[in-house]
């Protein structure tokens, strides 16, 4: 185990020191690209303006046989492209695939100090998180990269969920982590094909009416043990916590409910796959314009945070001026962010 006072001391002599502190960033929705169609990735300079994050996706969804025309891709795509206050990110083929070290060293050569995260898919415990370091920090110290790149995990299997707590403390790369529940699903053995989303099948019956005898049933969320877990971890360790995709791109309204309760239980952002998926991550993890007036009248009227007061019939004391300061804080974020919410917030 590594001693506490050498957390957070560069692997490699010449690699950039380690961040204390994540960068204060939106990252509302992380936006897929497959950086193996021109056509799509030459959209990249137009998302810029649309998205907070865009990733090159390398793993799934790419073909074997393009998967290093996917990775030349996104260099050209880094390269061509100004990205400004968007971040950029790239997902890497899985440790234990023939791909992985290729993604890296190529891209850490070319585009090094225009990256911002790596996300690494089916991370499994903390061992995988300390190779990924090392190896970071070697690529960052022989290509002169001057910012760390930052790791983000996908929990996306049984083995994953249950070191989540070691995983998010095993490194100050640390970004934050995503849900992946389709390679959950398979890992666990669950009964369903969807990508994320609820099930019909997975649901409470209510006791029977004696008038009517009826029932009614109501749907379950299959992922809110593991997505409660993963933003538990998160939040102990100061990592930012995301849902991962949502595969029904025709199902708008289920995907809104999903990202929802995700934002709501404390995750930042969601992946989008789709371009109609952009504005929903939008809305719903920008915070409601009421809400945010509100939670800064609870703010205005105990400016030191103590003491109790009655704000429209309601009693508010530290522990809401806590909640009210969270909502606020991620407003202001948002409005440096998208100067239309701003006008909305009156910030």
């Amino acid at each position: 185990m590594k001693l506490p006072r050498r957390f957070f001391e560069p692997l490699v002599l010449g690699a950039p020191q380690p961040l204390r502190n994540l960068p204060v960033r939106v990252e509302r929705m992380i936006h897929f690209v497959p950086p193996h169609i021109a056509k799509l990735r030459a959209k990249a300079a137009e998302l810029v303006t649309q998205v907070d994050v865009i990733l090159g996706n390398l793993e799934d969804a790419i073909p074997l046989e393009h998967k290093g025309e996917a990775r030349r891709g996104f260099i050209e795509m880094a390269q061509e492209t100004q990205f400004g206050s968007t971040g950029l990110w790239v997902r890497i083929n899985a440790l234990n695939s023939p791909w992985m070290l290729d993604d890296l060293t190529q891209i850490i050569a070319a585009v090094g100090n225009k990256l911002d995260v790596v996300m690494a898919p089916k991370i499994e415990g903390a061992w995988d998180i300390h190779y990924l370091d090392q190896l970071l920090a070697q690529l960052e110290a022989k290509s002169g990269v001057t910012k760390p790149i930052l790791i983000h995990a996908i929990l996306e299997t049984a083995e994953g969920v249950a070191n989540v707590g070691s995983i998010a403390s095993a490194s100050p790369r640390m970004h934050g982590m995503s849900l992946g529940p389709a390679d959950l699903a398979a890992s666990r053995g669950m009964k369903t094909t969807r990508v994320g989303g609820g099930h019909p099948e997975y649901k409470v019956l209510a006791d029977t009416n004696a008038a009517t005898s009826h029932r009614f049933a109501h749907q379950q969320d299959l992922w809110h043990y593991t997505l409660a877990k993963m933003v538990d971890a998160c939040a102990a360790n100061g990592l930012k916590a995301f849902y991962g995709p949502f595969g029904d791109f025709s199902d708008s309204a289920a995907c809104e409910v999903q990202f929802r309760n995700a934002f709501l239980l404390g995750c930042a952002g969601a992946w989008t796959l789709h371009p109609s998926q952009i504005a929903i991550a939008r809305d719903v993890f920008s915070p409601d314009a009421a809400e945010v007036a509100f939670a800064r009248r609870i703010l205005e009227a105990m400016p030191d945070g103590t003491g109790a007061v009655m704000i429209d019939g309601r009693m508010q004391d530290d522990a809401t001026w806590k909640q009210a300061k969270v909502i606020v804080d991620l407003a202001r974020q948002v409005s440096a962010k998208d100067p239309e919410l701003a006008q909305r917030y009156g910030l």
